[in-house]
Order: C-alpha cells, then structure tokens, then sequence
C-alpha cells in the first residue's frame, strides 16, 4: 500500500489520474460521474481551463509571499470580490487554507472581540447537535456529532448544544412548520439565559447542514428568529458555509435565503473548488473596527494565509461561477434533480426523506418509511451504499448517525454546477443502482 498514511489502514482504494468534466478518470481507465464534488468541493468540476491558467500565470509571476511581510495582488483582489456579494455590513476577509481553520479563526476572532470591548466574561459557544464545524480541535468542539468527537472528548473545550431545525424527525403532529422553527431558535434564547447572557460570545450554525444531516435547510423564519436573539442579548451569530456556500444552494452565500446576515461567517470548499485549498472568514466592519482600534492585531495566523496562488485560482473560481451566470443554472438543475429524485425514490419503502436547496440535496435512509424507524447501526447501510455506487460508477456521499451520531443513514449529493440534464439522470439512474442492491 506504499507510505501514504490513508483514511484507512485496511483499505487502498483507487488512483485518481485524471479529471474531465463532471468526472473523474481512475488508472484503470473506469470513469466515476463526481455526484458529490468530493465532499461539496468540486463545483466547476474538474479541468476547468479559466482556473488553470489563473494558477499557471500566478505561478510564473509570484509563487509565495508571507502576510507577516507582504499582502498580494490575487489576495486583494478576491477579498474585495468576496466582499462585494457579502451579506449586508460583512467588510473584511481574512484568507486560511480550508474550513477547519476558517472555523478556527472564527472562534478566536469572536473572543478577542470580545476582549477589545471590555467584555471578557464572554467566553461561552453555543452550536447545534447534529453539526460539522471541521476536525481541528476548536471546530470538533464546536460540532455536535457524537461519533466524530467520542474519542477526542478530553482534549475539547467545552460548547454547548442546543437541538438542530431538522423539520422530518422534529416537528411535532398539528404543528405548523413556523412554529416548530420558532420553538427550535428559543432553545437558544433558553440556553443562553441557562448559561447566563452576559457569559455567552457566540452562536454557530450552517444554513443548510451538510455532512451530518445530510441536506437539511432550516424551516422559514428560524433564522431571522435566531438573529433576533442574537441582538438582543449581543451575541455574535457566526455561519458555517463551508459546504454549503458558494452557490451550492443556488446563491452565493446561503443565508441570503434567509433574509439575514451574520457578524461572522465561514466559507471553502466550492471556494477554490478543489483547485486549491482554500478558506476564508469573514466578518463585519464593526468586529474589525474592535480589533483597529483595541490592540490594532488578530493573535491568529498561519503559514499560508492568502497564498498568492490559491487566491488566484480562487479569484478565477466565483468569477466563473458569477461569469457564467451558473447560479441561476444551480436553482433550476436543482430542481430537475429533486424531480428526478423524487420520480425515483418518493415512494420507496426506505427513502424517509428527499430535501435540500439548489445543487445540495439528501436523502435520509429507513427501516420503515411509515415510522421513521432507522435502519440498525450494525447494518452499516451508508458504508453499504458508498460502496455500491462508486462500483455503479457514482461519487456520492452517504452517512451513518443521522439522528444522533450513532443512529440513521442518509446519502449527500453535491454535484458539479456545470452538470447537463444528461447528468443528472445518469447519477439519479445510478444512485437507484446502489440502492437497490444495499437496501
């Protein structure tokens, strides 16, 4: 298996040698359609000239420059890019190498904040069950899935987590979608008073919850509910975009669905789409202003902090993405992919749920489609169907622990933004593959 240390011990999987489009290439020549973009990364898909040539040329004229000395052209111009499609009073971009220590930065940011006010009791995080922030410490912390954090639990800090809007397994019989919503967001208002609303710093969410859930957007006016909250007892709202921003749900930025903006948010993934890795926390006027006119310095950094040529290619990225008007496309790919998934599993036995926004869309596996019952943790279902549909020739994303880290199963798509209606059927055809033979 040679010396790469891999995700797994017992297990070598394929050589990736190539990429074409919607697909990549292995060593043995068998094509996989990428219905996932890796894990939401792929966007543009794969070989995409404009992004090429931005790195090439980036490359011939400045390969590296340390921010402790110097700034750069690629990072000027892709922070003053992101900024004007940012949320409303979002001003300033700070450039990492991935979401991990975008989410990282975030934290820290929000205590020195906090810090450069005077305010320094506030030391508190509040999150969601059920979420993915990243696997570096502070971001596992901040997650709320058990399985990932079970063996790491000594060395977090301490978060605390509230349940996530997750409309299929928690709105209750006779109640409406809006006032399950409401209900859900004043768990956070109880939890704040609970810990004590002057010892609180920040509250972090993803607008669509990706990995763990599997595709869950928030029920209308949870958010506008939550930024309420957040206001009133001046609590920063952070946002993890990781996955699902950049378009992935059919607008930039995905709280512009909700009608809100953060104080913080966190972006990578389909921001480098895979060409480079690439991060970026954001955060708003009146946060950096703190830190100018505090201490005048963020004690955060590392080694490749807007790196020449991953802001270049991440520059030539959202400029594709806005150039060729593929937002629009996202929303109406979307919606023949719903369709089509909806064709093929609504009435399946152990399809429970079909849900998502835009490009990003999950299906929750059951035991019994009239219960909800899950399937039993030991059959390994998720494990089961990623297997199946990568030998069907489908890069998907299935998981296992759905309902709570341990329990439930569901399958992730994040397919590339430049799909053709060609594509959707064949990953829809070849999900119903995978399907079919696990469950």
């Amino acid at each position: 298996m040679g010396h790469i240390f891999g995700r797994s011990t017992t297990h070598q999987p394929p050589t990736a040698v190539r990429g074409e489009g919607c697909y990549i290439i292995d060593s043995d020549g068998k094509r996989y359609l990428d219905g996932s973009g890796g894990a939401a990364v792929s966007c543009l898909g794969h070989s995409n000239e404009r992004v090429k040539q931005a790195i090439n040329e980036q490359l011939s004229a400045l390969d590296f420059a340390h921010t402790g000395f110097f700034t750069s052209e690629p990072a000027e111009q892709l922070a003053d890019l992101l900024i004007q499609y940012a949320p409303a009073g979002i001003e300033r971009v700070y450039l990492v190498s991935g979401g991990s220590e975008a989410i990282e930065a975030a934290i820290k940011l929000a205590r020195q904040y906090f810090l450069e006010k005077g305010e320094p009791e506030r030391k508190k995080i509040i999150a969601r069950r059920q979420s993915y922030h990243g696997n570096t410490l502070g971001a596992l912390a901040a997650g709320g899935n058990e399985w990932r954090r079970a063996q790491f639990s000594p060395l977090l800090i301490e978060v605390s987590h509230i349940a996530p809007c997750y409309e299929y397994r928690g709105r209750a019989d006779g109640e409406t979608a809006h006032d399950y919503g409401q209900r859900m967001a004043n768990e956070l208002e109880d939890e704040i008073l609970r810990l004590g609303a002057d010892e609180v710093m920040a509250f972090m969410a993803e607008p669509v919850v990706g990995a763990t859930l599997g595709a869950v957007p928030a029920v209308e006016g949870y958010y506008k509910r939550i930024r309420e909250i957040c206001d009133h007892y001046g609590v920063l709202l952070i946002l993890d975009e990781v996955m699902c921003g950049m378009g992935r749900t059919g607008t930039l930025f995905a709280c512009e669905q909700e009608g809100i903006s953060p104080d913080i948010v966190t972006i990578a993934k389909g921001l480098g789409a895979g060409y480079q890795p690439i991060g970026a926390m954001l955060c708003t006027g009146e946060i950096y202003q703190a830190i100018e006119a505090g201490s005048g310095f963020f004690q955060h950094g590392h080694t490749y902090l807007g790196h020449p040529v991953a802001a270049a290619a991440s520059h030539a990225v959202v400029s594709e993405i806005l150039d060729k008007n593929l937002l629009p496309q996202v929303l109406a790919l979307g919606t023949k992919l719903d369709a089509q998934l909806k064709d093929a599993f609504g009435q399946h036995p152990h399809i429970g749920d079909i849900r998502g926004r835009g490009l990003f869309r999950g299906l929750e596996i059951v035991a019994d489609r009239e219960t909800k019952k899950p399937m039993k943790a030991e059959l390994a279902t998720a494990k089961k169907l990623k297997a199946a549909a990568f030998e069907a020739g489908l890069i998907c994303y299935p998981m296992s622990g759905t309902i709570d880290g341990k329990n439930g199963d569901h399958i992730l798509l994040a397919p590339p933004f430049i799909m053709e209606d060609s594509h959707v059927s064949e990953l829809v055809d070849k999900l119903k593959q995978a399907v079919e033979q696990v469950v």
